[in-house]
């Protein structure tokens, strides 16, 4: 494996030095057979999943601070570069490269989606695309201003089911839709713990100063990596950035959601450390021209919203103990979903905005009746074909980067402790001044963006 040492002033005089040079090559036409040259960022679970779904263009270099737990990807591509340092790849390897999908945890994403877009590279990040606020306003900002094709990896954004619930909505099925439920079985990591206190040594195969990046310095544990990060603050977005991402993507696009304004939160076992154990978020959403103010309700851990009322008894909510019903309407899936409540019906969807449905059979016969032909898309192969000038990636920054802000006000709230009044175009808690911590985060020595 490459690993050359690299200052951050070596970094970034290479990169602006190609910066120019990449860019205009990009404005080039592509043929929709051309392939694109790829790197990725990340290579093992989720990483190496986005890699198989890429892997029919030009894999030209692959990036892990992790080489065991990348070992599979590592030997499927035997003569690509490889890397532990994004920072190195960039560098060594931006000539080669025209797009980078990036797959680690939350508190890195930003860093290496900016190092990519400042280099003119099409970019394909995972959810959430930033860990923080102020970092999805940047990364927003930035893909406008360098003119690259950008994605979000929430996959169900290029399904049908979220643009047949827009369908839905704006067609005035629903009527005036003041209320949404969203709920997910997650956490399934730890949370509401301590820091550990044993220091265990760092495997040789973890470079874990490049994992921990911008983060606080602590000694390496396994409590954080591989796996369990999410749950952490410093690194992760807890169960809303993991699974609200996806739960909230289809009532958020197709009710034309901004910034919410207020939210508040009810949490168990909360520390600085971890993100609560479970937790209900209240976020309200101003109206949009004609469209009525929002109060959208976030359950984890397998809380469930109420059953609204005026509801038959044939909606209920799924038992997993019971074997499903045709006679029944579930509402969501088997452990998430939405609930949109309008003055003229309500509607369910699943997890990733699949099956949105009625929760009324006369008015779903109706829909059914008259159902629209609307057709969905492979997110992958959505983002790489807007990358050769085919259509608009479905989950761009410009809709991406907003989404996410609105995702994380959710977390902010816990964060705060208290009810908070958020102004967005300041991106500044009005109300507790010290919540603004949260927004826009300290990083440690040696790293900014």
């Amino acid at each position: 494996m490459k690993t050359a040492p690299v200052t951050r002033r070596h970094f970034l005089m290479g990169s602006l030095a190609a910066a120019t040079a990449t860019r205009f090559a990009h404005a080039k036409k592509r043929s929709k057979n051309d392939k694109l040259n790829i790197a990725c960022v990340g290579c093992g679970g989720q990483g190496g999943s986005d890699l198989r779904n890429v892997s029919r263009e030009n894999i030209v270099a692959l990036c892990d601070v992790d080489s065991k737990r990348a070992a599979d990807a590592f030997e499927r591509f035997p003569d690509v570069p490889k890397y532990d340092d994004f920072r190195v790849m960039l560098d060594k390897e931006h000539k080669n490269i025209d797009a980078v999908v990036i797959a680690i945890p939350d508190h890195m994403h930003a860093f290496v989606a900016m190092a990519a877009m400042e280099l003119g590279k099409h970019i394909y990040v995972e959810k959430p695309m930033a860990h923080s606020i102020s970092e999805a306003r940047k990364l927003t900002e930035a893909a406008e201003r360098y003119g690259v094709v950008t994605q979000m990896g929430n996959q169900g954004h290029s399904f049908s089911g979220v643009y047949e619930l827009e369908y839905m909505v704006k067609n005035g099925w629903l009527g005036n839709v003041t209320e949404v439920h969203s709920w997910t079985n997650r956490p399934s990591w730890p949370q509401g713990v301590g820091r550990p206190e044993d220091t265990p040594p760092v495997p040789d195969t973890l470079n874990w100063d490049v994992w921990l990046g911008p983060a606080p310095e602590r000694p390496y544990h396994p409590a954080y990596c591989p796996r369990n990060w999410r749950g952490w603050q410093d690194f992760g977005a807890g169960a809303l950035g993991d699974m609200g991402c996806h739960i909230m993507d289809a009532p958020y696009y197709s009710l034309g959601l901004t910034s919410a304004t207020r939210a508040s939160a009810e949490a168990t076992d909360v520390n600085g450390e971890t993100f609560p154990s479970s937790c209900t978020v209240t976020m309200e959403f101003p109206e949009r021209g004609e469209m009525p103010p929002v109060t959208y309700t976030w359950r984890e851990a397998g809380l469930l919203p109420p059953k609204p009322e005026g509801l038959p008894d044939y909606v209920q909510f799924h038992d997993p103990k019971k074997e499903k019903s045709d006679d029944i309407i579930y509402m969501g899936d088997k452990d998430c979903g939405s609930i949109l409540v309008g003055d003229k019906a309500m509607a369910t969807c699943d997890t990733y905005g699949t099956r949105p449905r009625f929760l009324d059979k006369d008015i779903q016969a109706e829909y059914d009746a008259n159902e629209p032909d609307i057709k969905g898309s492979n997110h992958h192969r959505n983002w790489i074909d807007a990358c050769k000038g085919i259509g608009k990636a479905n989950s761009r920054f410009e809709y991406a980067g907003p989404f996410t802000e609105a995702v994380l006000m959710g977390n902010l709230a816990v964060q705060a402790g208290e009810p908070i009044e958020y102004d967005p175009k300041t991106m500044k808690v009005t109300n507790l001044p010290e919540a603004n911590r949260f927004v826009e985060r300290e990083y440690r020595k040696g790293w900014s963006l």
